[in-house]
């Protein structure tokens, strides 16, 4: 356990952590509930209640959802003192509210983790020229306007001290990881219970593209070729074998990837592997090595993680451990 979680028991107080949600005129309800009722309820299950939550935007005020709803907001400061930041999206990737990149680099030069959801971390990908995720509907509709424009298909992507997230949804995932992250798995799981959120998914789970359950993508064969890689992640199927499962010829599924997802069934596959890589790099103690192999990688498994993400696993490590890109607090989290 960490100080922080046994701070009471040597007669300290036990640790706050503040958090700042950042919404913008339009912004989307789903996620400010999400945001704001899972770390309510995680204060109800918790003693000490851990988490204080402040809302915020550029000029402070009164902000308004596309629902009706308005809520008052404190104004954003240079000099913030949360440990985390919520950007909320609002609908639009192309609202001048969302172009917060000097926002952000002040909450991370400060040590603080920013959390971008769905259109905020659209736009913040398409201005920083980084990858990342973001929700299925905006990576297609920049696809459609950038051409080149590629987000993962991951319900989130961790870049350093920021975290670009699908949202909607899948922001109540996120919420509840960085509550196991922060206090305990057994408290994860009782706010879960409470909100019948049956199970937390990992930053590697694929978004459902197109929404229908309990398709991906809306093509049969495609779902079905996805779901084979995923459980097939340690001994990677080749697609000789995943054609042959689904009947069909190597050229229809290479088809299907491109017209869908705008990549190959090899780039897709290997993306998918990398992603559960990096959340066990993150998230476990296993040796690089054992993640490797866990992800289907026999050989170069560092030499690839680093073509991808720009930095080595044993680099990122050691950055983690010395806090470099995090805040301390989060970093002694889960230990």
């Amino acid at each position: 356990m960490t100080k922080d979680k046994n701070s009471h028991l040597q007669g300290t107080p036990p640790r706050v952590w503040t958090v700042d949600i950042i919404a913008t005129e339009g912004f989307v309800l789903t996620e400010m509930a999400a945001v704001t009722d899972t770390l309510r309820i995680a204060n109800r299950v918790l003693a000490q209640p851990p988490f204080r939550v402040v809302m915020r935007s550029a000029k402070g005020g009164q902000v308004g959802c596309r629902a009706g709803l308005s809520v008052d907001t404190e104004p954003l400061t240079d000099r913030p003192e949360a440990d985390f930041a919520f950007v909320l999206g609002n609908t639009d990737p192309d609202h001048p509210g969302l172009s917060l990149g000097r926002a952000v680099k002040q909450y991370t030069s400060r040590g603080a983790r920013v959390y971008l959801l769905a259109e905020a971390a659209a736009r913040y990908l398409k201005d920083q020229g980084t990858p990342g995720a973001t929700h299925w509907e905006n990576s297609a509709l920049l696809r459609e306007r950038l051409g080149m424009f590629e987000a993962s298909h991951a319900l989130a992507s961790e870049n350093g001290p920021v975290v670009t997230c699908a949202g909607m949804g899948a922001t109540t995932d996120i919420v509840l990881a960085l509550i196991g992250r922060l206090t305990s798995a057994a408290a994860q799981m009782s706010v879960a219970n409470i909100l019948l959120h049956e199970q937390v998914r990992d930053y590697s789970s694929l978004q459902p593209f197109s929404g229908a359950k309990p398709t991906i993508t809306g093509d049969r064969d495609l779902d079905h070729s996805i779901r084979l890689m995923q459980a097939n992640i340690e001994e990677p199927l080749p697609i000789g074998d995943i054609v042959c499962e689904l009947g069909i010829s190597t050229r229809s599924l290479e088809r299907k990837f491109k017209n869908f997802l705008a990549t190959t069934p090899n780039g897709f596959y290997r993306e998918m592997r990398l992603n559960k890589a990096n959340n066990l790099l993150l998230n476990t103690t296993m040796s690089v090595r054992e993640i490797g192999l866990a992800c289907g990688f026999q050989n170069g498994f560092s030499s690839l993680y680093k073509s991808v993400f720009g930095i080595t696993p044993f680099a990122l490590r050691k950055r983690r451990r010395l806090g470099e890109d995090v805040p301390t607090d989060f970093l002694k989290a889960g230990e």
